[in-house]
């Protein structure tokens, strides 16, 4: 019997997960971390060549038995990253990531030039926001002038592991949404945009071309190799991390919603038809099976309560005892957390704040509340945009680090009046990239199963760490959540400048 692998090249770490489709069961998972470049210019960088790295070292943790039986795999990767490559395939720079916000002035610029970010939404789906790739090239042609002009291909960090697997460059239209050309609508690269981001050389000539969702490429023979796995594995096109996430916790049918609780958070919801919001509520990418993904991200979501953690000397393992020993809302504790800038709201040169400080609330375990709920709330803030454009959702799946906390799961359930749900397979973008890699391998043989009938057949959630809404909270989140607006309202003039 044939095993599918997940391969989830992320911002802290590299998880690779190997499916057993016959039992339903994950045989193998391994993880890397990775390190990341930070500077005081918001300047958030990795080198491509550490997840490759990472990769091999996972694969060579797991029994070289169970590689051998791998027929497909793919890979998820965080989205919006750069890696500029050169005809000969030799990466020219790191890799800037989503997280990075020294290009946020080349954001505007872009936009400026086809008449603002309204028109830029009318032309392709999306503004031009922090983080998208969009804006990394302009930043790479005034700073790193070497490695724009040895520029052959871009690609981002998925596509770079693709073509370390196949020794192929191409892309696909989940992951290519984020980087701001894409037009959602048409699914084609939006030529006033490259034009507006680069008018000195054609951009489009350094784009890979758009792969299929169900595409399928043959293993490069010395990748196969290295990794232990048959030369005659398939490689399938993989996607953004959200969009292996959405496939993952089974959101690739209407009417789901999915949350990942992640260094970032996401909420996202499938569609088959494209979702755009002529303002930019929310990212309208579309999704990698095929559809369209309506998403809202925001860039400070576990990486809030992990600094109050390492600020207090804590781990984030005993987070829930803090937050049982604190009511909801933080006795008027709020912190609004955009440590990293933020995206959702749109601040990304925004700040954290904390507000409300009194004798009572200053504590570790009110500090470690207050970030939990603010990250929770810039999730409710984007959903609220979901709401007042008519979407309807009966329950959230959750994923991501986040949702191993039962204190979280709780906390989401009664802040969104929703019931939850954890899939049983945690790593949901991982375990979403060895789905797709069944469904195309499958696609391939003949079978003709449609990919959410293959996310009915294979994701399954715990009943065990279900969360129905507490009503007798609902009124505490309510009035926090307001004062978290209020105080939102109040800085948001200081910290876009």
């Amino acid at each position: 019997m044939a095993f599918t692998a997940g391969i989830d090249a992320g911002t802290q770490s590299l998880k690779v997960v190997v499916y057993d489709p016959a039992t339903r069961a994950l045989v193998a998972t391994a993880s890397a971390p990775l390190d990341l470049i930070s500077g005081d210019d918001g300047r958030r960088e990795q080198h491509a060549a550490d997840w490759v790295a990472a990769m091999q070292a996972c694969f060579d943790r797991i029994d070289r038995v169970v590689r051998s039986r791998i027929a497909a795999l793919a890979v998820s990767g965080q989205q919006h990253g750069f890696v500029p490559v050169d005809a000969a395939g030799e990466v020219l720079a790191p890799a800037k990531l989503w997280c990075d916000t020294s290009t946020t002035a080349e954001c505007g610029q872009i936009m400026d030039v086809v008449g603002g970010a309204a028109r830029t939404i009318a032309l392709a789906g999306n503004p031009i926001l922090a983080g998208y790739t969009a804006s990394k090239l302009p930043w790479t042609k005034t700073h790193r002038p070497e490695a724009y002009a040895q520029l052959a291909t871009i690609l981002l960090p998925h596509d770079y592991l693709n073509f370390v697997l196949t020794g192929q460059r191409f892309c696909e239209w989940g992951d290519a949404s984020g980087t701001g050309w894409l037009d959602v609508r048409t699914r084609t690269w939006s030529a006033a945009l490259l034009r507006a981001t680069d008018a000195e050389r054609d951009l489009a000539a350094c784009l890979p071309p758009i792969a299929a969702p169900d595409a399928l490429f043959d293993i490069d023979p010395a990748a196969a190799a290295r990794l232990g796995v048959p030369a005659t594995a398939k490689v399938a096109v993989g996607g953004g991390d959200n969009m292996m996430a959405a496939i993952g916790t089974g959101c690739v049918e209407e009417g789901r919603l999915a949350m990942s609780l992640g260094t970032s958070g996401t909420l996202f919801a499938y569609s088959d038809t494209p979702v755009v919001d002529p303002a930019g509520a929310w990212a309208a990418f579309c999704s990698s099976t095929g559809g369209w993904l309506p998403l809202i991200c925001t860039m400070n979501c576990t990486v809030a309560t992990e600094q109050v953690a390492k600020a207090f000397g804590f781990s984030t393992r005993d987070g829930d005892a803090h937050l049982q020993a604190t009511p909801p809302g933080a006795d008027g504790l709020v912190m609004l957390p955009f440590l990293n800038g933020e995206r959702t709201p749109d601040l990304p040169l925004g700040k954290g704040v904390l507000a409300g400080l009194d004798a009572t609330n200053f504590s570790p375990a009110h500090l470690y509340r207050a970030a939990m709920e603010g990250a929770t709330y810039s999730l409710k803030y984007g959903f609220d945009a979901f709401v007042r454009a008519g979407m309807r959702f009966e329950r959230i799946v959750l994923t991501g680090g986040g949702s191993n906390s039962a204190a979280w799961r709780q906390l989401v359930a009664d802040v969104f009046g929703l019931p939850v749900d954890v899939p049983a397979q945690s790593e949901g973008a991982a375990f979403g990239a060895a789905l797709q890699a069944l469904w195309a391998w499958d696609k391939a043989r003949g079978r003709n199963a449609s990919i959410a009938e293959v996310a009915r057949a294979h994701v399954a959630v715990d009943p065990a760490l279900s969360a129905m809404p507490d009503a007798s909270r609902a009124p505490a989140y309510a009035t926090a959540y307001r004062r978290f607006l209020q105080y939102l309202d109040a800085v948001t003039p200081l910290q876009r400048g």
